[in-house]
């Protein structure tokens, strides 16, 4: 009997691990999800189309929102987020053989009801007339109208580059896929008014869960670990080029779903681009390196920066602007906790340069005084998007943020100092906690070099 027990015991948590694999997160996460977007849209219906499928040759890669809401892989998956009927329908088509080939679970292409928690499926070719069917005179039709995010992209910083680049060109002119679909939409539903749920969707994602800090922490710790790599194979004479693919290698290697932006290499002039990603200097003895990168985990994002000279000995230039860098990381990182603002943190920081005789009005001072060195939130986009944020405005347990400390003590000298940073009940936590940072740690972890 114990053994007969024991055996059905093992199969179901089999299933019960069998089917949470499916997702990055168990289903309850997905429809809490949803049920707090059906709670902003009492009026209407919200509509999620998912990414198509590449044009070339390369693996297909879903978009932030359609995983946000419901964690499914699948080429030109739609989904809709009925806030008036408070229920959700799922829509796509996939043979079991294309779903092979690409890695989709069989299982969720055979009963995505069990295994997303979705009410409702139907294939993508019933989409058109459900919509039709679905639509009262009353019905608001609620669309993300900013461009949706792949993995190593920012929607608004998307949406610029594709505004300047195509619909602004003359000789172009063309909307953004998302605009384009509420053009289709207004043309095909003129009595139902189509409006933008891209704010819901940004003050949603803006805090985030345990689940969802738990897969951040694995991501900083992976981007930890590709840093001290990185740390340990920089010398003069070594490429940037070199470094960049080490970095890579060792995210990729260790289960980075891919990089969370273009791995950030500058040294000598280069310190002048806040971005550099050229990779074309071989390093020399007196350089001074900026490395910031970062992991991506199941659509989720980290951000590190580390800053260290390629001989591995500071020169006293080189030491004095990462002190105080350390100075000022150190007394941010001492304030962040719920029911603090940055601003509060930034004027803490002038207060103590200011006690030092230093001038804060000198613009070198600027990027450490702002934002007590808040620089971008962090989830499923790098520079995560966030509804109205206010530098004023408290933080709140679950806000995920870049701690990113930066100045420049000449052309050649800047420094960035940069955790990933969550907002905890009673403090904060450093994600990306592991680093050599101070420079006797430094010097000592690349000694042998």
């Amino acid at each position: 009997m114990f053994k007969s027990t024991l055996f059905l015991s093992v199969l179901l948590l089999l299933s019960v691990n069998e089917l949470q694999a499916q997702l990055t997160f168990e289903k309850e996460e997905y429809a809490t999800r949803r049920e707090k977007l059906m709670d902003r849209i009492p009026d209407g219906i919200a509509i999620i189309r998912g990414a198509s499928e590449p044009l070339g040759d390369v693996a297909f890669t879903q978009y932030n929102n359609m995983m946000y809401f419901a964690g499914v892989e699948i080429p030109d998956a739609i989904l809709i987020v009925d806030g008036e009927r408070r229920k959700s329908t799922l829509f796509f088509t996939i043979t079991e053989e294309h779903a092979d080939g690409e890695n989709i679970s069989l299982d969720l292409v055979r009963d995505p009801v069990k295994i997303t928690g979705i009410e409702h499926y139907l294939p993508y070719e019933d989409f058109s007339e459900t919509l039709t069917n679905r639509l009262t005179g009353s019905t608001v039709i609620y669309t993300p109208f900013s461009p949706e995010e792949y993995i190593g992209e920012n929607s608004m910083e998307k949406f610029n580059k594709f505004k300047r680049s195509v619909t602004d060109n003359e000789w172009d002119g063309r909307l953004t896929r998302e605009m384009q679909f509420v053009a289709v939409l207004n043309q095909r539903f003129p009595e139902n008014k189509v409006e933008n749920c891209t704010p819901f969707i940004w003050e949603l994602r803006k805090i985030k869960s345990k689940a969802e800090i738990d897969i951040i922490r694995q991501a900083a710790q992976l981007s930890v670990a590709a840093h001290k790599a990185v740390m340990k194979a920089t010398r003069p004479g070594v490429p940037e080029l070199e470094l960049a693919a080490l970095f890579q290698q060792v995210t990729m290697s260790g289960g980075a779903k891919g990089l969370a932006f273009g791995t950030i290499i500058m040294s000598d002039k280069n310190h002048a681009y806040g971005h550099y990603m050229q990779y074309d200097r071989i390093l020399g003895e007196k350089d001074f390196i900026i490395l910031d990168g970062g992991a991506n985990i199941s659509n989720y994002a980290s951000d590190v920066s580390t800053t260290f000279p390629a001989n591995g000995k500071f020169t006293e230039t080189q030491r004095e602007i990462y002190e105080m860098g350390m100075f000022v990381r150190q007394i941010c990182q001492s304030m962040y906790r719920p029911g603090v603002s940055l601003t509060e943190i930034g004027n803490a920081v002038k207060a103590e340069l200011e006690k030092m005789g230093l001038d804060t009005a000198d613009p070198k001072y600027r990027l450490w005084i702002r934002d007590g060195g808040y620089n971008h939130s962090i989830g499923m986009a790098v520079h995560d998007r966030m509804l109205n944020f206010d530098r004023g405005e408290p933080l709140q347990a679950g806000f995920v943020f870049a701690c990113d400390i930066m100045g420049k003590a000449d052309d050649v000298t800047g420094i960035r100092i940069e955790d990933t940073v969550v907002i905890t009940e009673d403090g904060c936590e450093i994600l990306s906690v592991g680093l050599p940072r101070t420079i006797d740690e430094i010097e000592a972890f690349m000694k042998n070099n």
